[in-house]
């Protein structure tokens, strides 16, 4: 049966999009071609969400002939990094041949995934023109947009948050402005793929540098006894050239990877030198790569002020999402730290209403169901993520000690950060 919409991938960023075309209207399928990957929620979505979306007609596919009944594709497959730091391309590579062998006339297909610059020119353009005989801009239109979804926002959606577009032709990028101009508020047209592509790491090394320059403030000032959550809420009412950020455990998330400036460099068809002027991100990178061990390091210093040892303490870790109010620990830095207080010898639980069992390194953490009595026994208690659903005033005044690593908590109430 035809449809208006293939979506490649149902992760963080495809299921949000499949969800939003929907609400719209638009006969959409989602395909991938492992069937248990097409039940796992993404980005925050739950299964009643999804069930939702199949009363609305959404349907999920395993048989790669979907993809050559539909007037748009876009392809949302995972790109991780390598050891070496790279994109692993293999699954775009996948889902472009397949695509390719049942690409159609004037189809506009569109990439999310997060790549280097100039991967949709030179190196997805080429999978699907050779796989197909068609021409990019000429029989079909190809475009980049990248993926901006905020998981478990409750201001940010899909319709409000503007779409960026970058086509291969001016033809290619009005193609999708209007299909995407059916689901969003918004559209912003860049001068082409490459401008678009650039965008997403842009937007990522943003959040990077500076999260890494309030977590460095953060160590400074615990050191001088100054409050930094006291001085970022008063430089937060400058109404120019200031915007907050807020110290925490760690740098996780999907869009986060460990260093743009590796994926900022000359694309796969060109040099493998890294980019000049991107110093900058690895010192940031290594700057949030160690926030958890500085959070490790003071939960052992708060444990020995109060005359209690790492060994044999019994810590207790709230949230270990890597964002409030969503169900995703990808790149979490709970891990991390409860790993390092493991092997200080303490006794590591956790409690997270949206994780109901968690493992690090293979090894289960006991989660506790009953949350204000895990906390009164916990010798201390570090809130690592600040989901809406803890009573902060309550859990700290239960608490024998607590670590408030978000700066959630009333004034006076914990040791923060």
């Amino acid at each position: 049966m035809p449809a208006d919409l293939a979506v490649v991938g149902l992760g963080h960023d495809g299921l949000p999009l499949a969800q939003a075309a929907v609400a719209a209207g638009l006969a959409t399928v989602g395909y991938d071609p492992d069937p248990r990957r097409l039940a796992e929620p993404a980005a925050g979505r739950t299964p009643a969400d999804v069930r939702r979306m199949v009363k609305g007609g959404f349907r999920t596919v395993t048989d790669p002939a979907e993809l050559g009944r539909v007037r748009t594709v876009v392809l949302c497959v995972p790109t991780p990094l390598d050891p070496g730091g790279d994109p692993d391309l293999s699954t775009l590579a996948d889902a472009a041949r397949t695509l390719a062998a049942r690409l159609r006339p004037h189809t506009t297909v569109v990439l999310e995934s997060t790549v280097r610059p100039g991967t949709t020119e030179t190196f997805l353009r080429p999978l699907l023109e050779a796989g197909s005989g068609l021409r990019a801009g000429r029989d079909f239109h190809l475009a980049y947009s990248p993926g901006r979804v905020d998981p478990g926002s409750r201001t940010h959606d899909y319709a409000n948050t503007p779409k960026v577009i970058g086509g291969l032709t001016p033809a290619c990028t009005e193609a999708a402005a209007a299909f995407y101009g059916r689901l969003t508020e918004k559209v912003v047209r860049a001068r082409g793929p490459r401008e678009a592509e650039t965008v997403k790491l842009l937007e990522t090394t943003f959040r990077l540098v500076n999260t890494a320059l309030v977590n460095e403030m953060a160590v400074l000032c615990h050191d001088l006894g100054v409050d930094l959550w006291d001085a970022i809420r008063c430089a937060e009412t400058k109404p120019y050239g200031f915007l907050a950020f807020r110290p925490g455990p760690g740098f996780g998330g999907h869009g986060a990877p460990p260093d743009p400036g590796n994926l900022l460099r000359p694309g796969p068809a060109g040099a493998t030198d890294p980019a000049p002027g991107l110093r900058l991100t690895g010192l940031a990178r290594e700057i949030n790569d160690r926030m958890p061990g500085y959070v490790t390091r003071r939960c052992a210093a708060l444990l020995n002020e109060y005359g209690k040892s790492a060994r044999g303490a019994r810590v207790l870790l709230l949230g270990v999402t890597y964002k409030p109010d969503i169900a995703d620990v990808q790149g979490s830095p709970a891990a991390e730290i409860a790993q390092t207080l493991a092997e200080l010898g303490a006794t590591v639980g956790y409690h997270d209403p949206y994780v109901p069992a968690w493992s690090v390194r293979g090894t289960p953490v006991p989660r506790a169901d009953a949350l204000y009595e895990a906390v009164g026994d916990a010798d201390l208690t570090v809130l690592l993520q600040h989901h809406h659903t803890y009573d902060l005033q309550g859990l700290a005044a239960k608490a024998q000690l607590l670590l408030d690593t978000r700066g959630a908590t009333p004034a006076g109430a914990a040791h923060r950060l």
